[in-house]
């Protein structure tokens, strides 16, 4: 599994993980039913606390986009797809939310978020 942590980032290391591994069950990189590292191994991987990485399995768990079974492992949920991406568009459409009243305290316009948007949507 690929996963790209930054240090330097404002976003959590547990929400780094989280974020970049839920991409990946949503873009089919990671398959219903693939195994994910155990937790202490996957610290070691990424040299992380053993804490973070349960932080980040206990989300996506939470969220449905992963299941534990007890004495085998941590596993890609079999649930269905589009009931996955609908939670990941509710948690966008939360973290929008946040964003847009940012902006317009700050005067920005529709148009302007629009284009700011646009821009970084074609650099990622």
């Amino acid at each position: 599994m690929n996963i790209n942590i930054s240090n330097t980032s404002t976003i959590p290391l547990y929400e780094q993980i989280k974020n970049q591994i839920q991409n990946q069950i949503l873009d089919s990189t990671l398959k219903q039913g693939d195994g994910l590292p155990s937790i202490r191994n996957f610290a070691k991987e990424l040299k992380v606390s053993i804490i973070t990485i349960k932080r980040a399995y206990e989300e996506l768990e939470k969220e449905g986009f992963i299941e534990t079974v007890a004495g085998k492992g941590t596993f890609v949920s079999m649930q269905n797809k589009d009931r996955l991406r609908e939670v990941a568009l509710f948690c966008i459409e939360n973290k929008l939310e946040v964003v847009i009243k940012q902006a317009k305290s700050a005067g920005i316009t529709l148009d302007e978020g629009i284009e700011i948007f646009k821009s970084i949507y074609a650099e990622v």
